[in-house]
C-alpha cells in the first residue's frame, strides 16, 4: 500500500497553515537569525514564533503581570522556555552544575524544571540570552534539537536503577532511536552555534534507511521537507514498570529480555492523551500492539512507523493529526501492513509482558552491581531554593560530590544513580540537610503530578503546578480521615486538555476548564493501561474534595484485597470503563 492508496486518502481540504510555514521555512531556518537582532520586541515575529519550537523553545510571557504591563503600555514580558534533548534522562554531574549556573544567572525565575518528558526546562530566558543559552548547552555536550514541533521528541526510557545490565542496553537503544529520527537540517547549528558541528551521541555510524522509508527529500530523508503532520513521541519501556506511561506516546518499544540480555522489543503504536473540551472528534487512546521485532530491526521499525505517519497523517486538521487518528482512519491492520512493507520484515507475535506498577520508587534501592541509587521526590519537578528547603543548592552540592550519574524520571523526579557504597552516607547527609529527603512526604504526594500551567503556559485555562501542593495537603487529610494514610491514588492535574500532565491516564484526573474550575475524571488504573472517564464537568475545588471524600469512604470500606481506586471505581459503577476510546470515551 502507498500513500496514494484510497484507504489512506483524506477528504479534500485546505492544508493547515503550519504546512505552508514548514514548506517555506528553508528547513527550519526561517528568518530567526534576523529576528534575534530585533530589539523592538522581546518575542519572535510571524512564522518564527512557530519555527523556534523545532529548535526546542516556546515563546511565553508572565500572565500574572500581563494586564499590568498593558496598562503601562508595555509589551508583555516575552521570554522563552527551552526543553533540553536528553534521551533516557541521563545527565552527568558536571553537566548539572553547568545547567544550574545558567538557570541561576540567566533566567527570570532561577529554577530548573524537571519535566515528565524526562528532561529539564529553562523558564524565563530573555531574547538576549537565547543564543548564549544554546552555546552554553553545546559546551556541556547538550542540545535542544527537536524537543518541540512536528518531529519525534525526546525519547523516554524506563529509569530502572536495579536491573542495571538490561537498563544500559535499553538506554543505548533510546539514544540510537533519538539520533535516527532527528531532523538532519543544519539550521540548528547554523543559527545557534555559528555552524559548529552538533556531536552525535551514537557510538557507531548512522544506520542506513530502507529505501521505502525515504521521503524523496535529500535533506530530510525520514521527516520530509514538511516534517510530520503533528508532534510525535517515543518511549523505550522495561516491564514490569510502566514509569514512562507508554500509552501517552505514539511509538513504544517494550524491552524483552532473556537471561538478563535484551533480545528485542514489542512495538506499540498510537497512544496519546490530548483532546479538546467538547470536541468529540478528539479523544485520548491507548497504544495498539503491532508485534515483536529483534534488535537488528529496531531502527527500521522506528523509521517505518514515522514515515507512514508522515505520509498518511492529516495535514489539514491539526486536531486530528496525531498517529492515533491515522490508525483509526485507515485501520490498524492496514497501518501494520504498510509498516512491514517499509521496514522490510514482518512483525513476529508479541512476546509476553506485563505491567504491574508505575511511578517512581522514592528512596534508596540497590542495583545488581551493588551500587546504590537514591530517587529524590521533587514536587512538580521544580528545583528552586525555598525557605527551609534549599533544593536547588542541595542538588548543586550533590553534583559536586557525586561520582556516578543523574537520571531524570518521567514523573518529574531525580535519581542520584550509581553511588558507591562508601559514598552512600555522604549523599544522604547532603540530601537531608537541604530538604531533598523528607520523611513527611505522603504516598499520595509521591503519586501526584501536575503540568506547569499558569503563569507561563499560554494554553493554560486553570492552575496546575501551583494548585497541586495545597490540594494534596487536603487530600492527605481525607486519606487520614478514612484510615488510608499509607495508600495512594494516581492523581494528575493539567491546566488544559492538551495532555501534558497526563491526566487522561490517571486513576483520578483533573483537567482545567476555567480559572478555579476543572473536569473530574476517574476510572484509570494503577498500571497506566486504561483511560479514565468524565465523572463531572466544570466544578470547583470544594466540590471535587467533597466527591473524593465520599469515594475514599466507600473505597476504605469496600475494596477487595489491594484493589486500586481506579479498579474499584469501575467495579462498583462510579464510572463505566473506557473500553474503546474512539467510540465510548465521550459516552455518558
Amino acid at each position: 500500500m502507498t500513500a496514494a492508496d484510497p484507504r489512506a486518502k483524506l477528504p479534500d481540504a485546505p492544508l493547515a497553515d503550519n504546512e505552508r510555514l514548514k514548506d517555506q521555512s528553508r528547513y527550519l531556518e526561517g528568518t530567526i537569525t534576523s529576528d534575534l537582532s530585533d530589539g523592538l520586541t522581546g518575542g519572535f515575529k510571524g512564522d518564527n514564533f512557530q519555527l523556534i519550537r523545532f529548535h526546542g523553545m516556546y515563546e511565553q510571557d508572565d500572565r500574572d503581570i500581563r494586564a499590568e504591563r498593558v496598562e503601562q503600555k508595555l509589551e508583555p514580558l516575552k521570554n522563552v522556555m527551552l526543553r533540553c534533548r536528553l534521551p533516557g534522562g541521563i545527565i552527568q554531574p558536571a553537566q548539572w552544575l553547568g545547567i544550574d549556573e545558567f538557570a541561576s544567572d540567566h533566567t527570570l525565575y532561577g529554577s530548573i524544571r524537571l519535566t515528565n518528558r524526562q528532561t529539564f526546562q529553562f523558564h524565563g530566558v530573555l531574547k538576549e540570552n537565547i543564543k548564549p543559552m544554546h552555546q552554553w548547552l553545546h559546551k556541556l555536550g547538550l542540545d535542544s534539537i527537536a524537543t518541540a514541533g512536528d518531529v519525534n521528541r525526546n525519547v523516554l526510557c524506563t529509569s530502572n536503577p536495579v536491573e542495571s545490565g538490561l537498563h544500559k542496553e535499553a538506554y543505548e537503544w533510546a539514544k540510537k532511536i533519538s539520533e535516527h529520527l532527528l531532523p538532519k537540517t543544519r539550521a540548528y547549528a547554523e543559527i545557534w552555534l555559528d555552524g559548529e558541528k552538533v556531536e552525535s551521541t551514537e557510538t557507531t555510524a548512522p544506520a542506513p534507511l530502507p529505501e521505502s522509508v525515504k521521503s524523496g527529500d535529500a535533506t530530510e530523508p525520514v521527516l520530509g521537507k514538511n516534517y510530520l503532520p503533528r508532534k510525535f513521541k517515543t518511549t523505550v519501556v522495561i516491564p514490569p514498570h510502566n514509569d514512562v506511561d507508554l500509552h501517552a506516546n505514539d511509538l513504544n518499544f517494550v524491552a524483552i529480555g532473556e537471561n538478563g540480555k535484551l533480545v528485542g522489543f514489542n512495538v506499540l503504536v498510537g497512544g496519546g492523551l490530548s483532546m479538546e473540551h467538547g470536541n468529540t472528534k478528539t479523544y485520548p487512546n491507548t497504544a495498539k500492539e503491532f508485534g515483536f521485532v529483534p534488535l537488528e530491526k529496531t531502527l527500521d521499525a522506528a523509521a517505518a512507523v514515522v514515515s507512514v505517519q508522515r505520509d498518511w497523517g492529516n495535514r489539514s486538521d491539526r486536531k486530528n493529526a496525531k498517529t492515533r487518528y491515522t490508525l483509526e482512519r485507515v485501520g490498524v491492520d492496514v497501518f501494520i501492513e504498510e509498516v512491514e512493507n517499509r521496514m522490510g520484515a514482518k512483525f513476529e507475535p508479541v512476546r509476553p509482558y506485563q505491567f504491574t506498577s508505575r511511578g517512581d520508587r522514592i528512596g534508596w534501592v540497590q542495583g545488581e552491581d551493588k551500587n546504590w541509587h537514591l530517587t529524590l521526590f521533587i514536587e512538580n519537578g521544580r528545583l528552586l531554593d525555598y525557605p527551609g528547603r534549599p533544593l536547588k543548592t542541595g542538588m548543586r552540592e550533590i553534583a559536586k560530590a557525586h561520582k556516578g550519574d543523574f537520571r531524570l524520571t518521567a514523573n518529574q523526579n531525580l535519581i542520584v544513580a550509581n553511588i558507591a557504597p562508601a559514598d552512600k552516607d555522604t549523599i544522604e547527609e547532603i540530601a537531608r540537610k537541604h530538604g531533598l529527603i523528607s520523611d513527611a512526604v505522603s504516598p499520595q504526594r509521591e503519586h501526584s503530578m501536575a503540568c506547569v500551567s499558569l503563569p507561563t503556559c499560554p494554553l493554560a485555562m486553570a492552575e496546575a503546578e501551583r494548585f497541586l501542593p495545597q490540594f494534596t495537603d487536603r487530600l492527605d487529610a481525607l486519606f487520614a480521615k478514612h484510615g488510608l494514610q499509607q495508600e495512594h491514588i494516581v492523581l494528575r492535574i493539567t491546566g488544559c486538555p492538551n495532555g501534558c500532565g497526563r491526566a487522561m491516564i490517571a486513576e483520578i484526573g483533573l483537567v482545567g476548564k476555567a480559572v478555579g474550575r476543572y473536569n473530574l475524571y476517574t476510572g484509570g488504573n494503577r498500571e497506566g493501561t486504561r483511560i479514565p472517564r468524565l465523572f463531572k464537568e466544570n466544578i470547583t475545588e470544594p466540590e471535587i474534595l467533597d466527591i473524593i471524600d465520599g469515594w475514599l469512604d466507600a473505597w476504605a470500606k469496600g475494596r477487595l484485597n489491594n484493589e486500586g481506586f481506579g479498579d474499584f471505581a469501575v467495579r462498583t459503577g462510579i464510572v463505566k470503563p473506557v473500553l474503546d476510546a474512539p467510540r465510548d470515551f465521550w459516552a455518558a
